[in-house]
This record gives C-alpha cells, sequence and structure tokens, in this order.
C-alpha cells in the first residue's frame, strides 16, 4: 500500500530516519538512473544525426513515392490503358456474339489490334502492373482457347489473377478446357476441380462440378464422379447441369458397383 508523510512530519525514532534516508537514496538513483539514460539518447543523437536525418528522409520518401506513384503514374497509366483497350474489347464482345465464320478473325482483331488500335497483347506489354493488362491477359488466354492455340490459351489464362465470382473461377476452368484439347485430361480435372471449388454459385459451380464428374468418370474415378453429380443434384437443381445429371449419376454408379 502506498504511503505519505505530511508537509512538516518529523521522524519520531531513529528506524523512522533511516528509513526516510534509504527511500532519499532510492529515489535518486532512480533520477539519476533517468538522467544517465537522457544523457545518452542526447549523446547518440548528436553523434548520429546525420544518420537519423538520413533514415527518417528515407521513410518519408517511401511514403510519398508511393503516394505519388498512385497519384500521378498508376493512376493516369490505368486510365490510358482502358482507354487503348476499348477497342480490343470491342472485338473481343462482337467474336462472343458473331456468327463462326467472323468469330476467327474478330478473335485476331482482339489479340493484335485493328484499325490503328492496340490489341490485348499490345495491352499486356505496354501497361504491364495495371489491372487492365491483367484482364487482358484473360481476354488473350480466351481468344487463344477460341482460336484452338491452346498452349497460349493456358499460357495467358494462368497470368490471370481475379477475385472476380464469375472471371476467377472461369479462367481456372478454360484452362480446363485447353489440357482437355491437349490430351492432358488429369490436368483437366485438377483444374476443374478448382474451378468449382473457388467460388459458390449458380452458374460456374455445377458447369464445373460437372465438367469435373464427366473427366473424371473417363479417367476410372467412378465415386468422385458420383460425388459430383449428385452435389449437383442436391444443390444446384435450377442448374441447366442439373436437368441431364440424372444420367451420368447412373453411369457412375454402375461403374462404381463393378
Amino acid at each position: 500500500m502506498a504511503t505519505y508523510n505530511k508537509r512538516g512530519y518529523k521522524p519520531k525514532n531513529k528506524v523512522e530516519k533511516q528509513h526516510d534516508i534509504e527511500e532519499g537514496s532510492t529515489t535518486a538513483e532512480v533520477f539519476n538512473t533517468l538522467d544517465e539514460t537522457a544523457s545518452k539518447t542526447e549523446d547518440f543523437v548528436a553523434k548520429n544525426q546525420k544518420y537519423i536525418f538520413i533514415i527518417i528522409g528515407v521513410v518519408a520518401a517511401v511514403v510519398l513515392g508511393s503516394l505519388g506513384y498512385k497519384e500521378f503514374i498508376a493512376q493516369p497509366k490505368q486510365a490510358a490503358a482502358m482507354n487503348d483497350m476499348f477497342q480490343a474489347q470491342k472485338y473481343f464482345d462482337e467474336a462472343v456474339s458473331g456468327t463462326s465464320t467472323q468469330k476467327d478473325s474478330l478473335y485476331n482483331l482482339a489479340l493484335n489490334g485493328g484499325e490503328g488500335k492496340f490489341g490485348m497483347l499490345d495491352i499486356i506489354e505496354e501497361y504491364s502492373g495495371t489491372p487492365s493488362a491483367n484482364l487482358a491477359n484473360y481476354y488473350a488466354g480466351t481468344a487463344y482457347l477460341r482460336l484452338k492455340d491452346y498452349k497460349n490459351a493456358v499460357e495467358y489464362l494462368s497470368n490471370f489473377s481475379s477475385e472476380d465470382e464469375i472471371l476467377a473461377p472461369l479462367a481456372k476452368g478454360n484452362i480446363g478446357d485447353a489440357f482437355v484439347q491437349l490430351n492432358q485430361v488429369e490436368d483437366a480435372l485438377g483444374y476443374y476441380e478448382q474451378a468449382a471449388e473457388m467460388r459458390d454459385n449458380g452458374y460456374t459451380t455445377p458447369m464445373y462440378l460437372f465438367k469435373a464428374g464427366a473427366i473424371a468418370l473417363d479417367l476410372g474415378q467412378a465415386d468422385k464422379a458420383l460425388a459430383y453429380f449428385k452435389r449437383i443434384k442436391d444443390d444446384y437443381s435450377n442448374s441447366t447441369e442439373a436437368s441431364k445429371v440424372d444420367v451420368f449419376i447412373g453411369k457412375a454408379q454402375v461403374l462404381a458397383n463393378k
């Protein structure tokens, strides 16, 4: 318990006097220690002032540089990339919705550009590090997939990263499609499984569960295929895949029981 002495208080005996002396001595030691620490700190600052200012300057430069880069370089660069990407994206969209005779030429225009405008490959090279360049990897990979250039499809789609609900699993699933065409079905199965598990929605999840089930069935992995097909039936009954999954459940059950 903390105690204190009232003003004018005088020690009554020798023990109390000795206690006051020791208490005063302890207090003095504390203040002396603080003074010594302060002196050492001052000496350190005085001796190393130049280096301390350099460190502070470097930290400030990094912080200000980061803010400046974002405001004066990254943001304008992204704006320019979006502007230059507009025509290539338009070609891609037209290829998706166009007739079969137009598709290949439009996908090529989306990749390489036309009418003096950048293609997706130009965006990737000129605006590396921007969100637009990242998205251009998705468009380029998908365009190569449609053009049956499956190795380039895998390369560009693998360079794309996203947290988007639809695009993220579509990119993985497209890589799976490319591996199917390259007859690397085990690789394809792995990517279909990743695509199915990345997000939980009524569009991409049942689609890639179905593709994973079909490949697993072809690989003789009937139990795995059956689990995927049943999941579609139980959890995604309103999906397109659910309307045809009963037939595949039957096939998987027959093979699983052999």
